[in-house]
């Protein structure tokens, strides 16, 4: 009897490690879910140049296709279009509210087949609540709802930051203005 309680005691110890405990056997470790140190929402405004707006227009396109020009964005989803932009940051969703910042940078169109763009800009700020820069990059597929990218670090009150932004157009008119709403989360804060 003794060699049967010494296998069934061998037998749910094996056991207990195979469910109990995966990461000791090389397995996946589970990953605990982490709330933000700090989450900001703001809405950037983008007005593309289009040869008649000067005066108010926060956005150029530097670089287009062959078959492009520097004035219209190009056929075919807009590929190989190059914006840069100079937009300003609010805390609502209205252009005439005073900017608590600006963000600036560049996206271009990236595919013919999916109206898509790759992103890599800067907020930043000078203002008596916040001061200093967050930076962002990534992949921006436009005919989804809302977007992820990845906040790769910043400067002064977010110095060395990193997280995600959530993007979601929160309005466009035609190829001339449109509003992201950009949701921080960050999950670094020094």
């Amino acid at each position: 009897m003794l060699p049967t309680i010494q296998t069934s005691a061998a037998t749910f110890f094996l056991l207990f490690l195979l469910v109990g405990c995966p990461a000791a056997l090389g397995g996946p470790k589970p990953h605990p879910h982490r709330l933000p140190c700090k989450r900001l929402v703001f809405y950037f405004h983008d007005v593309l140049y289009n040869g008649h707006n000067s005066n108010n227009a926060t956005a150029t396109i530097v670089g287009a296709p062959a078959w492009g020009n520097t004035t219209l964005l190009a056929g075919q989803n807009h590929f190989g279009d190059l914006v840069i932009f100079d937009d300003p940051i609010t805390l609502d969703n209205n252009l005439r509210s005073t900017p608590v910042g600006r963000a600036q940078g560049f996206y271009l169109y990236d595919k013919k087949d999916i109206f898509t763009a790759w992103l890599g800009f800067s907020f930043v700020f000078n203002s008596t609540q916040h001061k200093g820069s967050i930076n962002f990059a990534g992949a921006d597929p436009l005919m989804n709802k809302t977007r992820d990218i990845s906040v790769i670090g910043g400067t002064g009150d977010f110095f060395m930051s990193r997280g995600v932004a959530t993007l979601m157009t929160d309005a466009f008119e035609g190829e001339v203005y449109f509003r992201l709403r950009v949701d921080i989360k960050l999950y670094e804060c020094w």
